[in-house]
């Protein structure tokens, strides 16, 4: 039952990426998913701090630890396997989901933020890989925290659209 749940939270989160593109404007600009957060909604300071937890040092550091978190244990395949699916679905997010949705914002493929799906591939793989229920749950809200802060942050600081973030 409890397999059956985590693959289901991970087929959903696919299942909306591949939906958002359905939103996007026929021009390739804002749609109306992404009027909902406006750029000037926070300033540039409190937005360079929303966005810290999806900079690549921040989520680095929480995915060593969450390879130290099975290492300790001598959960040998955890660990490994805590380090390389991150990994690989940031490598799949920037060579094959960017080039195949295409959506340019300034002058680089924005669709899905990689920022953001390397934070939620780290929190899904640790959820995913840890026995223990309360854990999952505190990652889950924390990772969904997490993202309603870097939603607005991104826009401000004109990375991403909100669509972009929340595809990944």
């Amino acid at each position: 039952m409890i397999e059956r749940a985590r693959v289901s939270v991970i087929v959903g989160g696919a299942v909306v990426t591949a939906a958002i593109p359905l939103t996007f404007a026929a021009d390739g600009g804002p749609g109306a998913l992404d009027s909902v957060v406006s750029e000037h909604a926070v300033s540039p300071g409190l937005a360079r701090a929303l966005v810290l937890p999806s900079d690549a040092p921040v989520v680095l550091a929480l995915l060593f630890a969450a390879c130290a978190w099975f290492a300790l244990r001598r959960q040998w395949w955890r660990a490994v396997t805590m380090l390389a699916v991150p990994e690989l679905a940031l490598a799949a997010n920037t060579w094959v989901l960017k080039p195949l949705w295409d959506r340019q914002f300034h002058d680089f493929l924005a669709y899905p933020s990689g920022h953001t799906v390397h934070l939620v591939a780290v929190a899904t793989t640790f959820a995913y890989l840890v026995n223990d229920r309360l854990t999952r749950i505190v990652v889950a809200i924390l990772t969904v925290a997490a993202l309603i802060a870097i939603i607005p942050g991104m826009v401000a600081l004109g990375y991403h659209r909100p669509t972009d973030v929340l595809g990944g």
